[in-house]
C-alpha cells in the first residue's frame, strides 16, 4: 500500500506538470484538482490538505499584493516611474540603462509585476520620443524587474514561498536584506549582460503603437439610420455601393441594440438598422450636418443621420486584474458601455485584424481600439485595460501617497530589525493600508492575486502528499544515489540548473514549492547545510528569461512589444547561463556548505 501511494502521487505530479506546460486549463485548477484527487483516493489525509491554509507564505504574499496596489493608487510607483525615465537622455545606452537600473531597484521593494504595468507605458513614450522601437526596451525592462526582485525577500512572491517551505523543514527564517549582496551582484552582471550584448540581439518589432495611425489626428464615427422605404433593405453591406461613394468603411450593424459586427459579409439590412461608419474624410460631416446623402432609387432617401461623434485610436494591454480576463470579445459591450470598438487585436506575435470576436482574452492581450476620448479614459480608469499609447492619468488618492510610501517603508524597516515577523508585519500594514484609506476594502480584496494563492495552496498541498506518503524521500534517496558522487558543489549547481529549466515552463512558484523540500532532502544527505541550495531556488525560479511564459513580466511585455517567442529564447538562453555559471560560484562563497 505505501508502494502504491507513492506511485499515484508521482504520477498525479507527472500530470500536473503535463497540464502545467499544456497551459489547456489554468494552473490553479490543475493544482486543486490533484489536490482534491489525492484526498479522493486517501492518499492526502484531509487535515493534512487543511495545514496548508494556515502556511504563512500565502497570507504574506496577498498582503504584499495590497502594499504594493496602494502604492499604485496612490501613485507612488508612477512618481518614481517617471522620476527615472525622466533622467534618461537622447543615447539609447543610457536610457536603457538608466529604465533598467530604475525598475532593478523598484522591484526590490514592489512587487514586480506592478512595476512593469506602470512603466511600460511611460517606457513606449520615451521610446516614441527617440524614434525608436518600444521593443528595444520592454524586454530589458520586465528582465531588470526580475532582477531586482530577487534582491529582497519580499521582492517577489516566490522568496517569500521558498522561505515559508524552508521554514516548514526546520530551517531558520531568512532575513529581508540576507540575500541582497548577492542579488545585487547577480542584478549587475544581468544588467551587463544586457548593455553590452544582448540590448544587440533584441529585434525592432511593430506593435499598434508604431503602425497604428497617429492618435492625435482626429477621426470621425458615425451611426446613420436604415428607414422604411430605402433601396438599401435586403442587400448586404457590400452590395449598398455606398462605401465607394463616400470613401468610408462600415464598422459595425446596431440591430435592436445588438451589435452584429461579426455578421458584416453577410447580414442583410432591414428597417431600423444603425449602420456604423468610419472615414479619415470630412465627408462624413456632411451626414451629420446636412442629412443629404442621397441615393436617387425611387426618390427615397436611402440612409439618414443619427450621430457623429469626434474619435481618437488608441491601444490597451490586459492586464493581470483585468476583469476581461477569460470573456470573449464579442461580450465585452465596449460600444454600448464606452462607445468604443475594437479595430484589431494582438496575441502571440500575430495581429488579428478580423474574426477575433469569439476569442477569449487572456493577460497580456493587446486590443487596437476606436471611441471617443471621454469613454477611452472611463475605460482605461476602471483598469478593465492598460493604456498603452500615452502614460496613465494622475491617480486619484495621490494625498495618499506620503501614508502608503510610509507604510511600506515601515515594514522593510522593522522586518529587517527583526520586530516581528514578516507575516505579522505584512498584515498590520495591508490593514493599515484599508483604515487609511489608502485602498477602499473592496479594492483591497480586488489587489489579492487570487489564482496565484490558489495555486500556492494546491502546490503545498501536493508538497504536503509526498511528504506523507512518502513520495519525497522516495525522490530524494533515488536522486541522492545518482550524485552522491559528484560533490556538493556540482550538486548546488545541478540544483538551480534544474529549477531554471522548469520555471521557463511551469509557474515559478509551483517549481519552487516542489523542488525546495528535495533539495533541502538531497543536502541532508549529503550532510551539508541545506541554506545554500535554499538560496539558489529563489535565484533559479525567478530566473524566467528564455521564454515568455515562465514569469508574469515577461508575458506582458510579449505582447506589448510585439515579440516572437525565439526573441526571447535568443537574448534571454545565453542570460540563463552566464547567471547559472555565476550563481554556481557566488552561492558557496555567501553561504558556504559547511558540514551539518
Amino acid at each position: 500500500m505505501h508502494n502504491l501511494q507513492i506511485a499515484i502521487v508521482l504520477l498525479v505530479l507527472v500530470a500536473v506538470f503535463v497540464a502545467f506546460v499544456q497551459e489547456r486549463i489554468r494552473p490553479d485548477v490543475v493544482a486543486l484538482s490533484a489536490c482534491c484527487l489525492l484526498m479522493a483516493l486517501g492518499v492526502l489525509p484531509v487535515q493534512d490538505m487543511l495545514k496548508v491554509f494556515s502556511n504563512s507564505a500565502p497570507i504574506t504574499v496577498a498582503c504584499m499584493f495590497v502594499i504594493s496596489t496602494a502604492l499604485d493608487r496612490t501613485g507612488v510607483i508612477d512618481t518614481l516611474g517617471r522620476a527615472v525615465t525622466s533622467r534618461a537622455a537622447s543615447n539609447p545606452l543610457r536610457s536603457l540603462l538608466v529604465v533598467m537600473g530604475g525598475a532593478m531597484v523598484l522591484s526590490a521593494f514592489i512587487n514586480n509585476t506592478p512595476v512593469v504595468v506602470i512603466l511600460t507605458p511611460v517606457v513606449i513614450a520615451l521610446a516614441n520620443a527617440q524614434k525608436s522601437s518600444p521593443s528595444r526596451y520592454l524586454m530589458p525592462l520586465s528582465y531588470a524587474t526580475i532582477l531586482g526582485g530577487t534582491c529582497t525577500l519580499i521582492g517577489t512572491s516566490t522568496n517569500i514561498i521558498v522561505d515559508g517551505v524552508a521554514r516548514s523543514r526546520g530551517l531558520a527564517p531568512f532575513g529581508i536584506f540576507e540575500i541582497t549582496w548577492m542579488g545585487l551582484l547577480y542584478g549587475v552582471a544581468g544588467l551587463s549582460y544586457l548593455a553590452l550584448i544582448g540590448r544587440h540581439l533584441i529585434p525592432v518589432r511593430e506593435t499598434f503603437s508604431t503602425v497604428m495611425p497617429d492618435t492625435s489626428k482626429r477621426q470621425f464615427l458615425a451611426e446613420v439610420l436604415v428607414p422604411h422605404g430605402s433601396p438599401l433593405i435586403g442587400k448586404t453591406v457590400d452590395e449598398a455601393g455606398f462605401l465607394r461613394k463616400l470613401g468610408v468603411r462600415v464598422v459595425d450593424v446596431i440591430r435592436n441594440r445588438v451589435s452584429l459586427a461579426g455578421e458584416l459579409a453577410t447580414l442583410r439590412l432591414v428597417p431600423g438598422d444603425r449602420v456604423v461608419l468610419r472615414t479619415h474624410a470630412a465627408d462624413v460631416l456632411a451626414l451629420r450636418d446636412k442629412g443629404d446623402v442621397l441615393f436617387e432609387a425611387q426618390g427615397a432617401h436611402a440612409i439618414e443621420p443619427i450621430a457623429a461623434q469626434n474619435t481618437v485610436i488608441m491601444e490597451g494591454i490586459v492586464g493581470p486584474q483585468s476583469r476581461f480576463v477569460g470573456h470573449r470579445v464579442a461580450d465585452l459591450n465596449l460600444r454600448r458601455l464606452y462607445g468604443v470598438y475594437i479595430l484589431a487585436m494582438h496575441r502571440h506575435g500575430e495581429n488579428l485584424g478580423a474574426n477575433f470576436e469569439q476569442v477569449r482574452l487572456s493577460f497580456g492581450d493587446t486590443l487596437l481600439l476606436e471611441g471617443p476620448p471621454e469613454g477611452l479614459r472611463q475605460l482605461f480608469e476602471q483598469r478593465a485595460l492598460i493604456n498603452l499609447s500615452e502614460p496613465t492619468e494622475r491617480p486619484p488618492r495621490r494625498d495618499k501617497a506620503p501614508i502608503a510610501l510610509g507604510i511600506a517603508l515601515g515594514v522593510m524597516v522593522l522586518a529587517a530589525g527583526d520586530i516581528l515577523p514578516i507575516a505579522a508585519l505584512a498584515m498590520i500594514a495591508a490593514t493599515l493600508i484599508i483604515v487609511t484609506g489608502c485602498l477602499e476594502a473592496d479594492e483591497a480584496y480586488q489587489a489579492i492575486p487570487w489564482p496565484l494563492l490558489m495555486l500556492i495552496f494546491g502546490m503545498l498541498g501536493i508538497g504536503y502528499a509526498m511528504e506523507v506518503s512518502g513520495a519525497a524521500r522516495f525522490v530524494v534517496d533515488h536522486l541522492f544515489a545518482l550524485v552522491r558522487d559528484l560533490g556538493p558543489l556540482v550538486v548546488l549547481s545541478m540544483v538551480y540548473f534544474v529549477t531554471m529549466l522548469l520555471t521557463e515552463f511551469i509557474s515559478n512558484n509551483a517549481t519552487a514549492i516542489l523542488i525546495t523540500p528535495i533539495a533541502i532532502g538531497i543536502a541532508e544527505q549529503l550532510g551539508v547545510d541545506p541554506r545554500p541550495f535554499v538560496v539558489a531556488i529563489m535565484f533559479a525560479a525567478s530566473a524566467s528569461f528564455a521564454t515568455p511564459i515562465g514569469y508574469q513580466t515577461n508575458t506582458f511585455v510579449y505582447n506589448a512589444g510585439g515579440y516572437r517567442f525565439t526573441d526571447f529564447v535568443k537574448v534571454g538562453a545565453p542570460m540563463n547561463l552566464m547567471l547559472w555559471i555565476l550563481a554556481s560560484f557566488l552561492i558557496p562563497v555567501l553561504w558556504p556548505l559547511t558540514p551539518q
